[in-house]
Order: C-alpha cells, then sequence, then structure tokens
C-alpha cells in the first residue's frame, strides 16, 4: 500500500516535468516524418517506417528515464522532502520501489501513446492511395508488439540503472553514467569479441568483465529481424524476459542496500 501510495505521487510528480513532454512530442515529430523517409526508398517503406519508428521509441524512452529518473531521489534531497518521508513509518526498500513504479507507469503509458502512433502511420502509409507502390508485405503486428515488448523491457532495466546513480550519485554523473551503460550495453558482443582478438590478457580480462557485468541490451533489440521480415521466436522472447527482469532485480536489490547505507545530513 505504501508502495502504491509512492508510485502514484512519483508518476503525478514525473507527469509534471515539461521535459518529458518535449521527449514525447519529438519522438511523435519523428515517427510521423518516417513516412516521408519511408518514401525516399523503393518498396521498403514499410520498413523503414518500423526501423525509424522503433530506434526512436527506444532512443527517447531511454532519455526520458535518465533524464527524469537520475532526478528523482536527488529532488527530494534538494528540496528537503526527503527528511519529512523518512522520518514517517515508511522503509526506505518502499520508497525506492515505489520511485521507480511510478517512473515505470510513466514509461508504459508513453511508450502506449507512441505505440499508437507508429501502428496508426504504418495503417495510413498502407491504406494511402498516394503511394499505390507501397510495399505489399505484411506489416507483420504481432511481431512489431513483440518488438515494443522488449523495448519496454530495455526501458524497465534502463530506469533501474537510472535509480541507482540517482542514489548514489549526482545527477549530472548519473546522467552520464547511465547514458555510458545504455551505449556500451549495445556494444557488449563488441567488446566480447575485441577482447577475444587482442594480444593482451589485461584487455582480454577487462573486456570479459564488461560483457559479463554490464547489461547486454542487444538481447532487447530486434530492429534488424523486424527490417527483414525475419521470425522471432517465443523462447527467445521468454529467455529476453528472464534475462530483464534478473538483472532488473539485482540492480534494484543494491539501489536498496545503497538507500539503506545512504545518511541524510
Amino acid at each position: 500500500m505504501v508502495i502504491k501510495t509512492i508510485a502514484i505521487n512519483a508518476f503525478k510528480e514525473v507527469m509534471r516535468d515539461k521535459i518529458l513532454y518535449n521527449l514525447l512530442i519529438f519522438t511523435l515529430i519523428v515517427i510521423v516524418a518516417s513516412v516521408l523517409l519511408g518514401q525516399l526508398t523503393i518498396g521498403e517503406d514499410q520498413r523503414v517506417i518500423k526501423d525509424v519508428g522503433l530506434a526512436s521509441m527506444s532512443l527517447f524512452g531511454v532519455l526520458i528515464a535518465t533524464f527524469i529518473g537520475t532526478n528523482l531521489v536527488h529532488k527530494e534531497i534538494r528540496k528537503k522532502t526527503i527528511y519529512t518521508i523518512i522520518s514517517k513509518p515508511i522503509y526506505r526498500y518502499e520508497f525506492v520501489l515505489g520511485k521507480y513504479c511510478g517512473l515505470l507507469l510513466t514509461m508504459f503509458i508513453n511508450l502506449a501513446i507512441m505505440s499508437v502512433v507508429l501502428f496508426g502511420v504504418l495503417i495510413f502509409n498502407k491504406l494511402s492511395l498516394l503511394y499505390p507502390m507501397s510495399d505489399p508485405e505484411p506489416v507483420g503486428y504481432a511481431m512489431l508488439l513483440r518488438a515494443i515488448a522488449l523495448i519496454f523491457m530495455e526501458l524497465m532495466l534502463v530506469t533501474s540503472i537510472a535509480i541507482l546513480f540517482s542514489i548514489i550519485s549526482t545527477p549530472s554523473l548519473s546522467v552520464f553514467f547511465t547514458l555510458s551503460t545504455y551505449v556500451i550495453g549495445h556494444l557488449a558482443l563488441d567488446i566480447k569479441n575485441m577482447g577475444a582478438a587482442s594480444q593482451s590478457s589485461l584487455i582480454k580480462n577487462l573486456c570479459s568483465l564488461c560483457y559479463y557485468v554490464l547489461p547486454n541490451l542487444d538481447n532487447f533489440n530486434i530492429r534488424y529481424e523486424m527490417a527483414r521480415g525475419l521470425y522471432v521466436s517465443s523462447k527467445f522472447m521468454f529467455y529476453a524476459a528472464i534475462y530483464g527482469v534478473l538483472y532488473m532485480a539485482v540492480i534494484l536489490l543494491i539501489s536498496i542496500l545503497a538507500m539503506e547505507k545512504k545518511e541524510f545530513i
């Protein structure tokens, strides 16, 4: 009940943040503009729209999670409201989970809005008589939903990382660390291959450490398969979800432990 109350308050707080609407509007503009970009190709417009749409949903979703998530806890400290919260019969783990769930609810609603716009753009482009040479292949709504579900799983993980850094660091450093983790997470396989090709044992060990410790966010990226009409199995979705949930749980546990040890002076 306490977690729910904190989550609702966090959701209302985030919804008043102007940066949220700026990023959301910009994302919607990019998705709609992808129609024009798709017309520059020959018979590939649907694939271009899906690829650009999914990429913008992932990128701007991460930006929302980063810039808002890294400021959630620090804002309470800056405004001194954290003292009022911790003086009440509220466990610190409830505070962390409440903030996380509130931001996650915001991410879900924003992703739902982006998804509706993306589906609308695809359907409009498919039915439009202005471009009779439109891609004759089916849009593949089921596969598109799977791609969006994986994006949400990725955002869940990135949000937990943003919450962690918001507890242990300053907002500016938290933004840097979160975005760095996101970029490295999408280069995990390249880092592993680079280490394997290196002659230095130190570089090999460092690359292996990065690969196994940092999140492998490519597990949630199936835009390559979407663009080429490849099928993504339910087994892949299941293992990606398990990986995301376990990693997210570990990050939240570390966040709770850090919050328990944090002293507010």
